[in-house]
């Protein structure tokens, strides 16, 4: 048997990505590096426009970006170059210092962000709050919609938001219908482009909005003879280059901290949301291996020391060019210098080309790209979290007062308001229906304590209690102070029942149990299990038992009903486990189910294992109501289609899933210590096959079971394996080479072979290790080899458990113009 060292998720474990030790260019690089670069000409040219820098400085950084930044940097995919995020940054320094020292401050912020990834601190960058980045861009977007609006009217921007404001009714009064109207068709073009039906809408679409707004507005202006600023290049010869810096040197290091700062966190999460878009990707099949943020950052230092060097705007990652460059098909960090390297091509060739483009076409699309910095999705989900507070000061900050300060600002808001939240609990008390109700919402610290006590002691010690818990979070205090009324409140006769969303708690007491955390499994460990001490819910019963006995029905356990047909100890734990979920989960999920109940099942994926008890579908996939088509049987068994004795149940289900319910995949799901397939290594001891014994349902359902048998003793295939070690014994080797072997069974029903060949259906072999608690996926392909000749069997690849990222780390830039490159599509990824 031929095994494999276990697969590692920082690498990629697929075909391995073009642009090795042997420079190649796979051609989806080549086609997606042309469209990456048909967006950023544009908007390079607009975005160094808008800082007032010279228009080279532009085309500079977005060839720095892609050579430099592309080659160096950790997220294979990025696209860097210049960004709108750093434009009010860039253009309140060029008015300050002038270009020149611009360009030095530039180098330092490249030499600071090189510091910082020395430190490896790039992954604390995404601790900020997304309602701060989120409102620090759409400050920013705001104030570049202002600026380019005057130059969209005809007319030149103030030196700051306030200031364009203001001067809006004097520009409004004196129009350049010549600007208005190519400003105008420029604004038409992007936003109509994108949803042009049918063929020729697909068709036309291969070429981005921005190039095709900004080609038409230019060819309109030419043909009608409207006279216009346009685009003047001068000789890179005369091309201005970096300074030594002048100025106070609290000034200087405060802009230097501001384009780091800034310019690092657009980057990393850039590069976050980059890895989302890969790993949502199904073709081209090449595993991406995921972000390097301390690289990346170190990456781009590199960038803006050689972009500021060479005279040109700060560098950072891009994710309007980073998914078009996703979505175009790209598969290694070539395509982006690909994109580098024809911007280089295009400034200095396509000057003649590029100085026909007027100003106004240029303004009107960095003024699209800052309305839509404004996100509404991103705001949406700022409110839905309640943190719309921080978001509006920070916008407000940053567009009043500037970048640096505003996010400032909007930190000091986020922390008083978390301070508020923290230390804000409500606790209410009332009695119903001769209940005492106690509720507490908020989060418990030791400052709710004296309240929450005093609520407590309140009520009459021979009393029943209820007290509901809303909040995320208790401290020790307030579950010591709980924990301690609670025991005295039984002792004394009364009854305690906590309930509602109960919160963890930062330590429990003693107990031998308390290592337990799977909480939504506790009642059926062992048929009869004490929760810990940590679950307040299951805390032990209150008063002595009754005269009908500990269990009797009304006592024990928050004395849960159980009806009369369910008096037996299994019968109990059943009605015991129904009463919890009618309580705990039924209301979390009657809304979905609700759903579910109108639209139907539309599950996307048909889930095949074995019966056993230990294996908990739901809980090793991490899936829910509707999520999965499941069957079941004894030894996850696919019967052939036409054997004798075939059963029709595993073929109706195969059959609806596949042509009813179009599942995408199916997943054979086999695991350790198989009584099935012991039972299948004992049958000829036993001599059932033989017919010296009595041929029971369940022997002959096991028959089917037998080409898995004969495969692990056959000499035609090598044994199926887990990598990195053999198999633990015969019944472990039977267990793994059974899942291949009904991967084969399922191949013959016509229902699959069918979807199989129309490229709609998906077949995956899973082992599950019980005493493990691990997973482990067929190795893709595996299931077709095998073979003695081949000399590799069938391998199964442990599951790594999955990166616990913060909140923020799952938080994508806002896009600017969004565009739709050759080829692109939305996809989504298999839910297994």
């Amino acid at each position: 048997m031929i095994t494999c060292v276990p697969t590692r998720t920082d690498r990629p474990t697929g075909p391995t990505p073009p642009g090795g030790r042997r420079f190649r260019i796979a051609g989806a690089d080549f086609s997606a590096s042309v469209s990456v670069f048909l967006i950023a000409l544009p908007l390079s040219l607009g975005i160094a426009l808008a800082t007032g820098a010279p228009l080279q400085a532009g085309l500079v950084a977005a060839a720095v970006g892609g050579l430099v930044v592309g080659r160096l940097g950790g997220a294979p995919l990025q696209v860097s170059g210049p960004a709108a995020g750093l434009t009010v940054v860039t253009a309140d320094l060029i008015q300050r210092y002038g270009w020149r020292t611009t360009c030095a401050i530039t180098i330092c912020a490249g030499l600071a962000q090189l510091a910082l990834a020395a430190l490896r601190v790039a992954r604390s960058a995404l601790a900020v709050s997304p309602a701060i980045v989120h409102g620090m861009l759409a400050g920013i977007g705001v104030t570049i919609a202002l600026a380019q609006l005057h130059i969209v009217l005809g007319g030149s921007p103030q030196s700051s938001a306030v200031a364009n404001v203001r001067g809006l009714p004097a520009q409004l009064a004196n129009l350049h219908p010549g600007a208005l109207s190519v400003s105008a068709l420029t604004i038409a073009v992007l936003l109509l482009w994108p949803r042009i039906p049918g063929r020729t809408g697909r068709t036309v679409r291969k070429v981005p909005a921005a190039l095709a707004a900004v080609a038409l507005a230019t060819t309109a202006a030419a043909l009608a003879g409207v006279r216009l600023e346009r685009v003047d290049l001068p000789s890179w010869s005369s091309h201005a280059m970096p300074e030594l810096p002048e100025g106070p040197v609290l000034g200087l290091l405060a802009a230097v901290l501001t384009i780091t700062l800034v310019g690092s966190v657009e980057s990393l999460l850039s590069a976050v949301a980059v890895d989302k878009l890969v790993a949502a990707r199904k073709t081209p099949g090449v595993r991406i291996p995921r972000a390097r943020l301390d690289r990346e950052l170190a990456g781009q230092g590199a960038g803006n020391m050689v972009s500021g060097a060479l005279g040109g705007l700060p560098v950072t990652g891009v994710a309007v060019r980073s998914s078009a460059n996703v979505a175009a098909g790209a598969v290694s960090r070539n395509s982006t210098m690909l994109h580098g390297l024809w911007v280089a091509v295009a400034a200095l060739l396509l000057v003649p080309v590029l100085d026909l483009i007027p100003l106004a076409a240029l303004a009107a699309l960095v003024m699209v790209v800052g309305v839509q910095m404004v996100n509404i999705t991103h705001l949406r989900s700022v409110q839905r979290n309640r943190e719309l507070l921080v978001y509006a000061a920070t916008v407000t900050s940053v567009v009043f007062t500037g970048v640096l300060e505003g996010v400032a600002i909007g930190i000091a808001v986020a922390v008083a308001v978390a301070l508020h939240r923290l230390t804000r609990t409500r606790i209410t008390a009332e009695v119903r229906d001769g209940v005492h109700r106690v509720c507490a919402r908020g989060q418990l610290t030791f400052l709710a304590v004296p309240r929450l006590s005093r609520m407590l002691h309140q009520v009459p010690q021979d009393a029943r209690c209820v007290v509901e818990l809303d909040g995320s979070f208790m401290d020790h205090a307030a579950y010591e102070a709980l924990y301690d009324w609670r025991t005295a409140h039984i002792a004394q006769g009364g009854t305690a029942e906590i309930t509602g969303r109960i919160p963890g708690t930062i330590a429990e007491p003693p107990s031998a149990e308390s290592h337990v955390r799977c909480r939504p499994w506790i009642p059926w460990r062992n048929h009869h299990h004490t929760a810990p001490l940590g679950s307040l819910t299951d805390l032990p019963a209150g008063p002595p038992a009754s005269p009908g006995g500990p269990d009797a029905p009304g006592e024990g356990r928050g004395a849960l009903p159980v009806s009369a047909p369910l008096a037996s100890s299994g019968g109990r734990q059943l009605a015991s486990g129904l009463s919890f979920f009618q309580r705990d989960t039924a209301p979390l999920v009657r809304g979905e189910l609700a759903r579910l109940a109108r639209e139907g099942q539309r599950p996307s994926h048909l889930f095949l294992t074995c019966a056993d008890s230990r294996l908990v579908t739901s809980m090793i996939t991490s899936s829910g109501p509707g999520d999965l088509f499941t069957v079941r049987n004894v030894g996850n068994l696919v019967p052939l289609p036409g054997t004798d004795g075939a059963d029709d149940s595993v073929a109706a289900a195969i059959e609806y899933a596949v042509e009813v319910l179009r599942v995408e995949s199916i997943t054979v799901c086999g695991h350790s210590g198989c009584g099935a397939m012991q039972a299948l290594l004992a049958a000829p001891e036993r001599g059932t096959d033989a017919g010296q014994g009595p041929v029971t349902p369940l022997a002959r359902w096991l028959r089917h079971g037998q080409p898995s048998l004969a495969r692990m003793r056959s000499r035609r295939h090598t044994g199926a394996g887990i990598a990195g070690r053999p198999p633990a014994d015969t019944v472990e080797q039977l267990c793994l080479t059974n899942v291949v072997q009904q991967l084969e069974h399922l191949r013959a029903h016509e229902a699959v072979a069918r979807a199989l060949s129309e490229g709609r259906l998906e077949l995956h072999g899973m082992y599950f290790h019980v005493g493990e608690a691990q997973a482990y996926l067929l190795a893709d392909g595996a299931e077709a080899t095998g073979s003695a000749e081949a000399g590799q069997g069938a391998v199964f690849n442990p599951v790594a458990p999955a990166v616990r990222e913060e909140p923020l780390a799952v938080r994508e830039e806002p896009a600017a113009v969004r565009e739709e490159p050759p080829g692109a599509q939305e996809r989504e990824g298999s839910p297994a």
